[in-house]
């Protein structure tokens, strides 16, 4: 039973994430949710809980805001691929070479697999022969209502 995993809800029915069986009973005791639907036994005082509510409803816009943050990790996940060979991306490589003043910005950075990324090397695509599969730019994320 302590791997079970419990399903919070928003005080609005809304589900908000899955918390272990140990978070879950904490919740319990700090009285900040109820049980909503219960498993059969009990955990000491209380039933074992399959999904619990909270008590205060909690303002969720952050789990919906994406930051518009230019990092290595944000241009992997846009790209999803090697911007040379359509290979798994592994690394970043800087289109204008930092070398030659080019900065991690989205419109300079693309996502490369470590061999193109070598073999590209301090170069731009054009002096390396090399042709980007993917016009490098900020994403555009919807906001949500």
């Amino acid at each position: 039973m302590s791997d079970a995993h419990v399903l919070v809800l928003n005080a609005s029915y809304e589900p908000l994430q899955r918390v272990s069986m140990r978070h879950a009973i904490k919740m319990l005791v700090r009285e900040v949710a109820v049980i909503e639907e219960a498993a059969v036994g009990t955990f000491g005082p209380f039933p074992v809980p399959k999904v619990l509510r909270l008590v205060r409803y909690v303002v969720t816009r952050w789990m919906h805001r994406r930051s518009n943050l230019c990092t290595k990790s944000a241009i992997k996940a846009r790209d999803k691929m090697c911007a040379y060979c359509g290979g798994k991306a592994e690394t970043v490589d800087h289109v204008i070479p930092r070398s030659r003043g080019g900065a991690l910005t989205w419109e300079n950075a693309v996502a490369a697999c470590v061999r193109c990324n070598h073999r590209k090397a301090d170069r731009t695509p054009a002096e390396a022969g090399m042709t980007l599969l993917v016009v490098p730019r900020q994403p555009q994320y919807e906001v949500p209502a």
